[in-house]
Formats: C-alpha cells, structure tokens, sequence
C-alpha cells in the first residue's frame, strides 16, 4: 500500500510538471541567426559596420556583431554600457593604458566602468567581434589635453 501510494504521488506529480501549462512557463527558447541571415548596417564611421542579432542598440541591452574593416584605426574612447566580446576573424589589436592587448580570433575581452581603449585591425581580413552590451550601445571619443 505504501509503495502504491508513493508511485500514486510520482504520477501526479509527473503529470503536474509536465502539463501544457507548467511546460509553458519554463518552455526552453532558442534563437538562431545563420550568418547569411546578418544584416549589416553602416555604423557611421568609413570602415565600421554593425549586425544587431538581439534587442535595440540605441535603446538598450543588445547583441551584435561589430565589423572593423581591414587597417581600421580607432582613436582612444569608450563605450557607456558594460560589454563582453568575442573576436570572431581578425586580427584585433586593443590598446589600454598604453599597453597593447592582440586578440586573434576566439578570444574574449570585457570593458565594464567606461574603460578607455583604442582599437585596430591588423592584416587583410575584417575584424569581426561579438558583443552583449549591457545598455544603449555609444561612441564617446576621449578629449585630448591642450598641448597634446
């Protein structure tokens, strides 16, 4: 009797757990972008271009990809929102506090706190990177000191 009701309480347990509406609150989602599907966009600067795969860049939290063509050169700026990027091709060169940092493809880097950092790409191939911002996505170039 007491196995009985133990798999009595397995059962409906099961049944609970796996009902059209319990699947429906924590249903597994998936998002799929193949790379012939990428629309870029001209990001405003001769060389640069953007892909958003998720989200709105000017408004908030998003993923894309960032293209840098091939010799693209960033002066020293930073970024507002914390971001987390993977280089997808390229040889990329970034340049913190004076220190250059190469980041062939698969690597990973962060800038959180406005990090300030120049940027380029090295060799005949784009520099492609992936990147989850964590706010809107900006642009804001570092003012020189006079006499600089």
């Amino acid at each position: 009797m007491k196995y009985r009701n133990c798999a009595f309480a397995a059962a409906a347990a099961l049944a609970l757990a796996f009902s059209p509406a319990v699947l429906a609150q924590g249903a597994a989602k998936a998002a799929f972008t193949p790379v012939a599907d990428l629309k870029w966009t001209n990001a405003g600067v001769p060389g640069v271009a953007s892909a958003v795969v998720k989200g709105d860049m000017a408004k908030g939290a998003s993923h894309f990809y960032l293209r840098y063509g091939a010799g693209f050169v960033a002066p020293v700026h930073h970024h507002s929102p914390d971001h987390y990027v993977t280089t997808v091709t390229g040889d990329l060169v970034l340049v913190v506090d004076g220190k250059e940092h190469r980041l062939p493809p698969g690597s990973y880097f962060a800038f959180t706190g406005k990090a300030k950092h120049g940027a380029r790409c090295e060799g005949s191939q784009d520099c492609v990177m992936f990147i989850d911002a964590r706010g809107p996505w900006d642009v804001v170039m570092t003012k020189l000191k006079a006499g600089k």
